[in-house]
């Protein structure tokens, strides 16, 4: 199937909110790279087309191209054709152009505006932009799109504070790739959640092929453009140090002092701990802490890392699909954070993703999800293996837990067709 054809939930939630024409903030689909988020709303900008409703899709990196749809106003077209890139003028004048189409629809308009990171300083401008169209009433709805994670795009700039919905866009789930493309779980797992090298299943992928499509589609554009583009990087060595290995301690804890020493430039904790931050803002790799019912001391213990998309540890590995499964230690690893990076990216906002260590390091569970007074006990065991002693412990000490064993108890299949959310509820 061709990815463009598969809908995600998020078309109709954005669909829903923009066609409602009544005052809305601003929209920022927000997500990793190559989740399919300008396909989300292309999507929706050909559904609003058959609900006659005007909208207007314009990449900011190339306005003037045939898939923008406002490429022939000559003011914008004659600035951009300079071959500098677009700066607020061009974004002010574009906006300008969208005021007086959106007054002469009963039904307004509404402007997509796609890679706004291109623009210096764009959320300056447009928080000016939208507190007038609300002043003065313009009937113009906005939805913006940025290719790095939304802290990223607005660093420390809080002007849109109050401006602006988020819809979270996060990798491909295994349902999804499963409908989609067809694949097994097992080919999930190693394959990871990245749609774009499976469109063309008229041939069987091809292991190279997929692996360059990691390296230069995700990582190098997030490492280049996106966390030393976007964002302040003192120790710019460590940082892609840092990337390269993180990835391969998915599924293990780490202590900081310890994962430094892997590292060749000088750097302390606290640094480290920050560019992990922003590796997780970039959907590659989250530091899980430890559960415990006083969040600030989890904080200060040794994190257990996992990859976010399972395609970042065994691209960057030797090993084929058939040798990965064949490797009982390295494919445990996989399936571990295939789960983990399941449950981290389904969650909604107030479930937390931890892991559990008894003080004496006797009793460990591999994953905790976490809302308000409701706990659950995650343990991974890729083989037959049946020790619950773990989870034994973890519910010795939180009575009220559930627990479960994946696959032991609930098949791969079952475990990936629900959410983080929906496994609190379901058990």
């Amino acid at each position: 199937m061709d990815v463009t054809m598969y809908q995600r939930p998020h078309v109709n939630r954005l669909f829903k909110r923009v066609s409602r024409g009544a005052n809305m903030r601003i929209v920022a689909i927000t997500g990793p790279r190559q989740v399919g988020k300008t396909t989300i709303a292309l999507q929706v900008r050909q559904r609003l087309i058959e609900s006659k409703i005007p909208c207007w899709y314009i990449p900011m990196d190339d306005i003037d191209s045939g898939e923008s749809d406002r490429f022939g106003i000559p003011e914008i077209s004659r600035k951009v054709r300079t071959g500098a890139p677009p700066n607020e003028q061009i974004l002010a004048e574009i906006w300008k152009q969208a005021r007086r189409a959106s007054l002469r629809s009963k039904q307004g308009l509404v402007m997509f505006l796609d890679e706004i990171q291109i623009v210096p300083r764009w959320s300056n401008l447009m928080k000016g932009l939208w507190d007038t169209d609300r002043r003065r009433g313009y009937p113009l709805r906005v939805v913006i799109l940025g290719s790095a994670a939304w802290r990223m795009l607005v660093g420390q700039n809080e002007s849109l504070a109050g401006r602006f919905d988020t819809i979270r866009v996060t990798h491909w789930s295994p349902r999804e790739m499963i409908q989609a493309f067809g694949l097994t779980v097992e080919e999930f797992i190693f394959f990871g959640g990245y749609p774009s090298p499976f469109n063309d299943q008229s041939e069987r992928i091809s292991l190279s092929a997929w692996r360059e499509y990691i390296s230069d589609s995700v990582l190098t554009p997030i490492i280049d453009r996106d966390i030393m583009g976007l964002t302040r990087i003192r120790k710019p060595a460590l940082m892609r140090q840092l990337i390269n290995l993180a990835p391969s301690y998915s599924g293990q804890l780490v202590s900081y002092n310890k994962l430094l020493g892997q590292l060749q430039d000088a750097g302390n904790a606290t640094t480290l701990a920050n560019y992990l931050d922003l590796l997780s803002d970039a959907g590659l790799v989250v530091a899980l802490t430890p559960y415990t019912p006083s969040p600030h001391l989890g904080r200060t213990r040794s994190p257990k890392l996992n990859v976010l998309n399972t395609a970042l540890m065994t691209a960057t590995s030797s090993y084929s699909f058939q040798e990965a499964q064949a490797d009982r230690r390295f494919w445990g690893r996989i399936v571990e954070s295939a789960v983990g990076a399941h449950l981290y990216n389904t969650r909604n906002t107030g479930t937390r993703i931890h892991f559990w260590r008894h003080k004496s390091g006797t009793h460990e569970v591999d994953f905790v999800i976490s809302r308000g007074p409701h706990l659950v006990g995650v343990e991974v065991k890729s083989k037959n293996v049946r020790s619950r002693r773990g989870l034994d412990g973890f519910k010795d000490r939180f009575p009220n837990a559930k627990t479960m064993v994946v696959p032991t108890d609930v098949p791969f299949n079952e475990f990936f067709s629900f959410t983080a959310d929906e496994w609190i509820e379901e058990l």
